[in-house]
């Protein structure tokens, strides 16, 4: 018997998409910084480089990133034309192999184990996919290249934008080590708090953890972080896996017990979530309102049509019907989330929940 072979995985990236696009398809707006969103969602959807120097990021509301850059162009955004290009890119990436897992219309992870094309390695497959993208598109991308998903994620971001960045076996710890814990899967703000205030900043202090007192800080998950510490992610690439639930929720610096303070903070969340459900060409019948107090109990309430979620406006209206009905809370509010669920399309033999801190 033989040890199967190491496997090798690209993750593919499009630099700013939906702000790229818009600056391909409108030259006046090349060089300028670029914010898609604002209007009714009243919070950015995606950001420019140009925009992002200035701070400005996806989620932020409107007002916060008009306030940090004066000179910001905000850009209706066009969904459909930024499904045309991810079908473009997805295109691409087929020529090279069938094992595909899309993340959202602008990142994928490839997984290129067999050279179809003979290209000698994974490294030369992610620049020719580059190079193609760019040339069919006239939009960049950035690629990370490992034995890994975690760690070819964690490498797309290194050199962006239009970058690459190889890791190869052996590497993987050591590349880790250097990284703050921030930027790692499954550690989202909160926890990258809690793990600042136990002295844990990057991924040299994770590996000096034993695996007891991660499992005792921060339950079943602190077996995922003294593996990925290590450089150790065990998962396959699975293509095209049906999602059982997109969602975001956001923690906020204080309790809120106001009704206008937590319909404000609940629409910046149902803006963020239905980005999010967009980019995943997903579609659901129930909406599920997330409420943490500020003594961590928790509630969820929700709402189901006969037919699936038609706007962004029947969504947030239904969320915001869902809170209404709540007030007056009993006591401060610590968190809000909102997500849809009973998805309508796909089949459910391997479900998966996308969930997003904000």
């Amino acid at each position: 018997m033989t040890d199967p072979p190491t496997r090798k995985i690209i993750h593919v990236d499009m630099d700013a998409f939906y702000a790229s696009v818009e600056q391909r398809d409108n030259p006046e707006l090349k060089g300028k910084p670029v914010a898609v969103g604002g209007g009714h969602r009243g919070v950015v959807a995606a950001a420019s480089y140009e925009a992002r120097k200035f701070g400005v990021r996806s989620a932020m509301p409107s007002v916060t990133a008009r306030r940090r850059c004066p000179e910001l162009v905000f850009v209706k955004p066009r969904f459909e034309v930024y499904h045309a290009v991810s079908r473009q890119v997805r295109a691409i990436f087929a020529d090279y192999t069938d094992l595909i897992e899309p993340l959202s219309l602008d990142e994928a992870y490839l997984d290129v184990t067999e050279d179809r094309r003979g290209l000698g390695s994974a490294k030369a497959i992610a620049e020719e996919i580059r190079a193609r993208i760019k040339a069919e598109t006239g939009l960049t991308a950035s690629a990370g290249v490992s034995y890994c998903k975690f760690i070819a994620k964690l490498a797309s971001d290194q050199n962006k934008p239009d970058g690459l960045c190889v890791i190869p076996p052996g590497k993987g710890a050591a590349f880790v080590a250097t990284l703050p814990v921030k930027r790692f899967r499954g550690v989202g703000p909160v926890t990258a708090a809690k793990m600042e205030k136990l002295g844990i900043l990057n991924g040299a202090d994770l590996a000096s953890w034993p695996i007891e007192q991660l499992e005792a800080h921060f339950g079943s998950s602190g077996r995922w972080y003294w593996r990925i510490a290590r450089g150790i992610d065990e998962r396959e690439v699975k293509p095209d896996r049906p999602y059982k639930s997109v969602s975001a929720e956001r923690t906020f610096d204080v309790d809120y017990s106001e009704a206008d303070d937590l319909k404000r903070e609940l629409a910046r969340v149902a803006g963020y979530a239905w980005q999010r459900i967009e980019r995943s060409e997903v579609k659901g019948r129930t909406v599920t309102l997330k409420v943490k107090f500020g003594d961590f109990s928790q509630i969820t309430r929700s709402k189901s049509l006969p037919a699936a979620v038609p706007d962004f406006v029947t969504f947030e209206a239904i969320g915001q019907g869902l809170l209404e009905a709540l007030l007056p809370v009993p006591k401060g509010i610590r968190l809000l989330g909102l997500g849809l669920h009973s998805m309508v399309e796909g089949d459910s033999s391997e479900p998966q929940q996308l969930g997003l801190e904000i």
